[in-house]
């Protein structure tokens, strides 16, 4: 992989990912969602059509799996493979058959694991040339969150992911509930931005209509480190779960000086060989030897989605991020190795 020849995030289509287990309100957001003019060249990938009763908003019906709706979006049906279906939508659009989108939105199923799901762009060559993955948001119901993450691994996995925490029937309970839920959640996913639904989140704050490359300085900030997070914290920073949900560990790293690209991607790539089938999630911003802009790399266990360049630098320090989420070692131990290897590119 090269810093340097980092590939324009522009030029592929962004896809956001829609997740959270069942009951948690993931369509109920959805539809709210998809009456905002932000979303109108947005295609919507759903497991089965019929799961979203929408037909009060329909527009046009292409075919058996294919919708176009008042708001401009596109809505498909997914009964086959994700890969397939993503392919026969790029190529419907390039050919006139849909209207033109600019983004894809995928909602999951309330028992998928997410991370096959983001693999699945990664892994296939062809998905990798059209498609990136852009913000992965994760709704939490605020009456049985608590209970779910401590008992179902996939609830554990959809919040360890994502980049953005809904938690929503949050007027159902009383705040001390939702308080303990979102420590539970931090707990989990130390830089993702939580927001609290009373059933008004928008567009602006969930976000599925931006990604990275056209957020602000310090949007992009909290894609690090969340609201109210430590992006002035200390190196090696880490929160460690109760028992009770699981062994994620979030390590967030700290480096000062500008980074030799060679040398840490043989150490990133050796830890992911050691690491990477326990890594739910990692994410950074680094700051690299001769690169004016900062560079992302952010992937799911073993794979990792391509360098991208941001066009500046967020609020704060110019240095390196480093965050890991999963059943990991302690932040000392990832720093003394990654220390090692920067020393002997230095020599």
């Amino acid at each position: 992989m090269s810093g340097q020849d980092a590939p324009d995030m522009v030029a592929r289509t962004v896809l956001n990912v829609l997740t959270g287990f069942l009951g948690s309100g993931k369509t109920t957001l959805l539809r709210r969602l998809l009456d905002s003019p932000e979303l109108a060249r947005c295609a919507i990938i759903v497991n089965e059509l019929g799961e979203i009763p929408l037909d009060h908003e329909l527009l046009e019906r292409i075919d058996n799996e294919t919708v176009v709706l008042r708001s401009g979006c596109i809505c498909c049906g997914v009964r086959t493979d994700l890969a397939e279906a993503l392919q026969t939508l790029t190529a419907r659009r390039d050919a006139g058959e849909v209207p033109f989108f600019d983004r894809v939105v995928l909602e999951t199923t309330g028992l998928a694991d997410p991370v096959p799901v983001i693999n699945t762009v990664l892994c296939d060559p062809v998905l990798r040339h059209h498609y990136r993955v852009g913000t992965v948001a994760t709704t939490v119901d605020a009456v049985l969150g608590l209970a779910q993450l401590q008992q179902r691994p996939e609830a554990r996995r959809q919040a360890a992911v994502a980049d953005r925490l809904i938690i929503t029937k949050a007027d159902r309970v009383d705040a001390a509930v939702v308080a303990e839920l979102q420590a539970a959640l931090q707990d989990i996913n130390a830089p993702a931005a939580v927001l609290v639904s009373r059933g008004d989140a928008t567009e602006e704050q969930v976000g599925l209509s931006r990604d990275l490359s056209q957020q602000g300085r310090s949007e992009v900030e909290q894609w690090f480190w969340g609201r109210g997070g430590t992006s002035g914290g200390l190196f090696g920073g880490q929160k460690r779960l109760s028992p009770a949900h699981g062994c994620i560990r979030t390590v967030s790293l700290q480096w000062e000086a500008p980074l030799n690209w060679t040398a840490f991607g043989i150490w990133l790539s050796m830890y992911l060989h050691r690491y990477g089938s326990h890594t739910l999630r990692f994410k950074a911003i680094l700051d690299l030897e001769g690169v004016d802009q900062p560079t992302i790399v952010h992937g799911v266990q073993h794979l990792l989605h391509p360098p991208e360049h941001l066009p500046a630098w967020p609020d704060g320090p110019r240095n390196s991020r480093l965050v890991f989420i999963g059943d990991l070692p302690p932040a000392h131990v990832l720093e003394a190795s990654l220390a090692a290897f920067l020393s002997r590119a230095s020599r």
